[in-house]
C-alpha cells in the first residue's frame, strides 16, 4: 500500500506527522531506509524511534540504495504526473488520491501474482465492464 500526502513546503514536524499518519498503531516498519535531505530533522528522527523505527539514510548520492522508492516515484510519474496538468496543490492532492486508490485496489501487480496490495475476489460471471480512473488515464475493470 502506499501512503502520500502533499504540500508545497516539507517542514521536519510535517514530515514526523507523515509516519504517525502512514503507519498506524503497531504496523510500523523495523528499518525507514530514507535519502539524506535536510528536511529529515531532528523531530523526524525523534518521532521514528517513538515509533520504533530504526533509521537508515542511504549514502551520499545514491539512489540505487533505495531502489523499491526510486520505482515507485518513477511509476507515478510515467503512470500519471507526466500525462496531466497540474494546477495546484488542491488539485495535485486529489490527483494522488485518486491514484493511490487505483494503485492499491485496482492495478495488478507481477510481485503479487496479478492481484493488487488489497486484495479482490475473482469475479467469474457476467459482462466486463470498464470504468474509467484518475481522469480516464486508467481504467477498473470488474463485471456487472
Amino acid at each position: 500500500m502506499i501512503h502520500h500526502a502533499v504540500t508545497a513546503h516539507p517542514t521536519a514536524e510535517w514530515i514526523a506527522q507523515q509516519f504517525v499518519e502512514a503507519f498506524p498503531w503497531d504496523q510500523a516498519p523495523e528499518y525507514l531506509v530514507r535519502d539524506r535531505d535536510a528536511a529529515y530533522g531532528d523531530v523526524v528522527k525523534r518521532r521514528l524511534r517513538g515509533l520504533g523505527i530504526r533509521d537508515r539514510p542511504t549514502g551520499p548520492r545514491s539512489p540505487k540504495q533505495n531502489a523499491h522508492v526510486e520505482r515507485l516515484i518513477g511509476t507515478i510519474r510515467r503512470e500519471c504526473s507526466d500525462h496531466l496538468m497540474v494546477l495546484g496543490e488542491t488539485h495535485l492532492r486529489r490527483i494522488m488520491c485518486s491514484y493511490a486508490d487505483y494503485y492499491n485496489q485496482a492495478r495488478t501487480h507481477l510481485a503479487l501474482r496479478k492481484d493488487a496490495p488489497v486484495s479482490r475476489c475473482i469475479e467469474r460471471l457476467g459482462r466486463i465492464i470498464a470504468e474509467p480512473v484518475v481522469g480516464g488515464l486508467h481504467h477498473r475493470y470488474g463485471r456487472i
